[in-house]
């Protein structure tokens, strides 16, 4: 399937590129020891060019994610990424190493006014974003997400979070995000549009995972809500110490 490209943003095409292809890899599409499709098929599947495609798997190469050799195609030969701030390994990185592969599908993104008296309301007032998006783990639907933002944040280009990570896509929009909170909970009354989405009975019960993220100011820039069907998968939190 085709990735769309963003040619009105500020960012160069070669590191759009590098950037998905990244999350490609990040999320098991690669695995480690497999080669990347080869430069006419990027070209194709991006529709840039060969300059464009080269100058980004330069940048992988760069990154340590990956290995070109002569005549051999471009080798995968890392599947994590390097925390700024901690050496904790995001839960998907743990999936991928156990031989998991992730997919992301985004369901809806649109400005809508928030609930009065609910979390978005008392962290951003009357709007929001509200970002949509179901993750599937080896082809089953796994866990769903709601992410709310400042409306702030309301021009971001959306489109491509299929294939790019949120977080991603906020720091191409020049927005910095310094600090997390995470709260787990049982959660017996999910939403009905959520137990659809991941094809369960309403009434099961759900690991959810609040996350609320700020920006360096200690302004309030996301909030999430996470519902893992943990029959699948237990929720890991794995640290390299």
């Amino acid at each position: 399937m085709p990735v769309s490209m963003r040619r009105t943003t500020d960012k160069p095409l070669y590191l759009q590129v590098m950037s998905v292809l990244k999350e490609h890899i990040l999320h098991g599409k690669y695995p480690v020891g497999t080669l990347l499709p080869s430069e006419p098929q990027l070209e194709a599947e991006f529709n840039v060019s060969k300059i464009t495609v080269r100058a980004a798997i330069k940048e992988l190469a760069q990154d340590g994610y990956v290995e070109k050799g002569s005549g051999k195609g471009t080798k995968v030969i890392r599947n994590t990424s390097i925390s700024k701030l901690s050496k904790l390994k995001r839960f998907t990185e743990v999936l991928v190493e156990e031989g998991y592969r992730i997919q992301k599908e985004l369901l809806s993104a649109e400005v809508v006014p928030t609930e009065e008296d609910s979390i978005p309301w008392q962290l951003f007032g009357d709007t929001c974003v509200k970002i949509e998006r179901l993750y599937r783990l080896n082809g089953k639907p796994y866990i769903y997400f709601n992410h709310y933002l400042t409306s702030k944040v309301s021009g971001i280009e959306t489109a491509g979070l299929n294939d790019q990570s949120l977080y991603g896509l906020l720091e191409e929009s020049q927005v910095t995000l310094e600090k997390y909170r995470d709260e787990f909970s049982v959660c017996g009354s999910a939403p009905e549009r959520v137990m659809e989405a991941l094809g369960l009975e309403v009434g099961r019960l759900l690991l959810k995972r609040s996350r609320y993220s700020f920006a360096g100011n200690g302004e309030p820039v996301e909030y999430s809500e996470g519902f893992y069907d943990t029959d699948q998968h237990h929720y890991i939190i794995n640290y390299d110490v």
